[in-house]
């Protein structure tokens, strides 16, 4: 069998960025190929070093996110540290940061600086909210993108409110807006390499509402402002989720036409397949509560080994909603090897989902956990032509 190279294969980024949606989007780069390099200040401060989950002497979240990429320290506020960092970005293709807008101006690393050292340098910015606009300037964090793009306000019930998931979900949105542009600029320069080095403007809040497609249209158009409806989906019916007899809670979707007659069968409602109420999704929608307590009812009746069997006999679309237990132990997950371990030197290895997509004939290579606060400066700094008293100049002047 011959084997591909990988997609992003010599595609060089230099990741400045601090904490999660940024370095993601360059991780995800780095698990199609990419060589990654991290720079962190000298004193190791990123704020995702102390971010759950953590051990007293470990940061597992960091060895997640930055999975296999180079690690060394640079101060590029420093002028020596500035200067140094120059000499980096000629041989890179991509630089990724995600500091307030302006900061890299005010530290004299504006983007035709940047370009001036090299014409064909990528660079992206992924902030809260863009580059431009009134609200440039202001910090951004995950709940504050969810909150502003709308996506909040769908998730809760009418008891709780709005609600936030239990993880940053809008930092990893982001970052998968992230590492999609970076590899489109790729594909772009390379086509045409005369248009030379850009800057790529993502604002964190927009990818989130972008996600979002059919809101601007359904509130114009219908007058319907989308809220949190639990479960429940206001746009197709059935689709909720149910508790069976012995407590177990199941996601079933049953919203086509076709396969809501199935379902009208398999929970002996066969009444239903006729009842004008219920014969188009539009029609399910509106008589949603009457629809739902039916089924519920059903399966209150019933144990999940029962529901189990009856919904795979008639083909109808359900799961067991999964905690990361259930996740570790599903024969799909394990049949395609969907947890990988991560080499790491302190823990040997910890597992963590794999690279996504999968490409035929590209063969899989061994990814190490984010590294250490400048776990190869002596590499990094002595392939770039520093000598060793020169670095431990640097390292004494906390430059790097």
């Amino acid at each position: 069998m011959t084997t591909r190279p990988p997609l992003l294969k010599d595609v060089r980024i230099i990741d400045l960025s601090t904490v999660i949606a940024a370095p993601f989007a360059s991780t995800l780069c780095g698990d199609l190929g990419a060589d990654v390099t991290k720079i962190e200040l000298p004193n190791g401060s990123d704020a995702l070093r102390g971010l759950a989950p953590t051990t007293s002497e470990h940061a597992l979240y960091w060895k997640t996110v930055n999975r296999g990429k180079k690690g060394i320290t640079l101060d590029v506020r420093n002028p020596k540290g500035k200067e140094i960092f120059l000499k980096i970005l000629k041989d890179t293709d991509v630089l990724v940061e995600n500091f307030r807008t302006g900061t890299l101006d005010r530290w004299e690393l504006d983007l035709k600086t940047l370009l001036k050292v090299n014409p064909n340098l990528l660079v992206l910015r992924l902030t809260g909210f863009g580059q431009t606009g009134p609200y440039a300037e202001r910090p951004g964090f995950a709940r504050i993108f969810e909150a502003m793009s709308g996506l909040t306000n769908l998730i809760g019930t009418s008891e709780s409110g709005p609600q936030h998931p239990n993880l940053p979900i809008g930092d990893l949105i982001a970052g998968l807006f992230g590492a999609f542009s970076i590899a489109s600029a790729i594909a772009s320069l390379r086509r045409d390499p005369s248009q030379g080095g850009f800057e790529i403007d993502l604002s964190a809040t927009e990818a989130l509402f972008r996600l979002l497609d059919p809101l601007a249209v359904e509130y114009e158009f219908l007058g319907i402002n989308r809220k949190h409806e639990g479960n429940r989906a206001s746009y197709t019916a059935p689709s909720n989720m149910y508790q069976t007899k012995d407590g177990k809670w199941v996601t079933l979707v049953a919203s086509s036409d076709a396969i809501f007659k199935r379902l009208c069968n398999a929970i002996n409602k066969s009444e239903w397949i006729d009842d004008p109420r219920f014969t188009s999704n539009p029609q399910r929608c509106k008589n949603v509560i009457e629809l739902d307590n039916g089924i519920a009812g059903w399966f209150q009746n019933n144990t999940y080994q029962q529901v189990e069997i009856t919904l795979n006999e008639s083909d109808i679309p359900y799961t067991k909603v999964y905690d990361i237990e259930d996740v570790l132990k599903d024969p799909q997950v394990k049949a395609r090897q969907g947890i990988i371990r991560l080499n790491d030197a302190e823990l040997g290895s910890i597992p963590a989902p794999c690279a996504v997509p999968r490409i035929p004939e590209i063969l899989d290579i061994p990814i190490k956990t984010g590294p250490k606060t400048g776990e190869d400066n002596q590499s990094f700094y002595t392939a770039l032509g520093f000598s060793e008293e020169e670095i431990n100049r640097l390292k004494n002047e906390k430059v790097i």
